[in-house]
């Protein structure tokens, strides 16, 4: 896992045909989905997967970019639930990484919001911009609901990112701040 932009040189050859496959990964943050799934609801996180390589958003406490690159599938902390092909796209592999340089710009890891800037908030403005079309609607229901009670909701929910420090050591190397883990805001609701 990679925060986002690197020096990488990976996925930076077009490789021939421009055009690729938009995938949505959802990962489960809780047990708890395998029930909610079924009424069109859950506790998801979310992330776009184009060129071999996976992009998501998440948390960390500097104004930095949250934008974060990881191996299609396997984002670490979370469960994979699955893939859904969105779309495809005629942007090269560079002209995709130029729009997540773009991006990266506006989702910095200080500015993550479990409830009005999330993960999925990122993985729609990147189909929305490639597709014109948004993410099936169920993947950030629950945050959607959330925002009509927002005033309702605890004070530390409304204004405080998630953070979390992966668990496992080889990536406390490649990265040196914490990300998201929603479980953890999930445990002290």
């Amino acid at each position: 896992m990679r925060l986002f932009p690197s020096n990488s040189s990976k996925g930076q050859s077009n490789g021939g045909s421009n055009r690729a496959l938009l995938h949505l990964n959802v990962y489960d943050l809780t047990p708890i989905n395998n029930y909610l799934y079924w009424f069109g609801i859950g506790i998801y996180h979310s992330g776009i997967e184009v060129h071999g390589l996976e992009y998501g958003f998440g948390a960390h406490e500097y104004p930095t970019s949250g934008v974060f690159e990881v191996e299609p599938r396997s984002c670490p902390g979370f469960i994979f639930r699955r893939s859904i092909v969105l779309g495809s796209t005629n942007l090269s592999r560079s002209e995709f990484r130029s729009l997540m340089e773009q991006l990266s710009q506006k989702y910095h890891g200080d500015t993550y919001h479990l409830i009005a800037k999330n993960c999925s908030h990122f993985t729609n403005e990147v189909c929305m911009q490639l597709t014109g079309k948004p993410i099936p609607g169920w993947v950030n229901r629950l945050a959607q609901l959330g925002s009509f009670c927002n005033c309702l909701l605890p004070e530390s929910i409304q204004v405080t990112a998630v953070r979390h420090l992966p668990d496992h050591p080889a990536y406390s190397a490649i990265f040196p701040t914490q990300m998201m883990k929603d479980q953890i805001l999930l445990q002290h609701l």
